[in-house]
């Protein structure tokens, strides 16, 4: 298991904003990722070092965004300004994680504007919609990654999270510091210093010019 990326959300009528302040802070082009059909969402990516991407995801006016979990994930985080939705841990075999869970992961796919289509299985989003501070899992079906999108010049050197290191270890299956990478700090935030809330409160990363923390 190891991170994949890292999720932030926007509202629609804010997505070209949000690409443009965030591409322009780490110095970097996001790509055009195109829409989940089955999410009711689109998203746009930025290739990260060491595997790993940033998406900025929006939900759409489709019926898939009040219905599907990723879709009232992503919704219910617009609706309350947007921001940081999640990280997400790859596999390259999920069944185990569904086994644990007692549920079949949900196959998802995208078709990029080049035509290139990207097709994957989640599992955890019902669990992420009643914990915050919970990361779900992505196992991919294609080679293509959006990590590889474009020259990746900025990574993750440190995540924020508000949240308890053990319920999250559970939650897993693992140590943290294994899965999400040795090479990445994680400080741990009490809840009361994010307005209440569990999940990611920023995320660092060094780019050509320096450290860039996003919140």
């Amino acid at each position: 298991m190891r991170l994949d990326h890292v999720s932030y959300v926007t509202s629609h009528d804010q997505l070209a904003d949000t690409v443009q302040r965030l591409g322009s802070r780490l110095g970097s082009t996001f790509v055009d990722g195109g829409v989940h059909p089955r999410f009711g969402t689109r998203n746009f990516t930025l290739p990260l070092q060491n595997g790993h991407y940033l998406e900025v995801v929006c939900p759409l006016d489709h019926p898939a965004a009040d219905s599907s979990p990723f879709g009232k994930a992503v919704s219910k985080r617009a609706a309350e300004g947007g921001g940081w939705l999640t990280w997400v841990l790859a596999s390259d075999d999920i069944s185990p994680i569904e086994s644990r869970l007692g549920r079949s992961a949900v196959e998802g796919h995208r078709t990029k504007p080049d035509g290139n289509d990207l097709s994957w299985k989640q599992i955890g989003i019902l669990e992420l919609l009643a914990d915050k501070q919970l990361p779900f899992f992505i196992q991919w079906l294609t080679l293509s990654h959006p990590s590889t999108d474009g020259k990746a010049i900025s990574k993750i050197v440190k995540v924020e999270i508000a949240g308890d290191e053990k319920t999250i270890s559970e939650w897993i299956g693992s140590d943290l510091e294994k899965a999400i990478g040795s090479d990445i700090e994680v400080e741990w935030v009490d809840a009361s210093n994010n307005d209440g809330d569990l999940g990611i409160v920023a995320v660092h990363l060094a780019t050509p010019t320096g450290i860039v923390r996003v919140d």
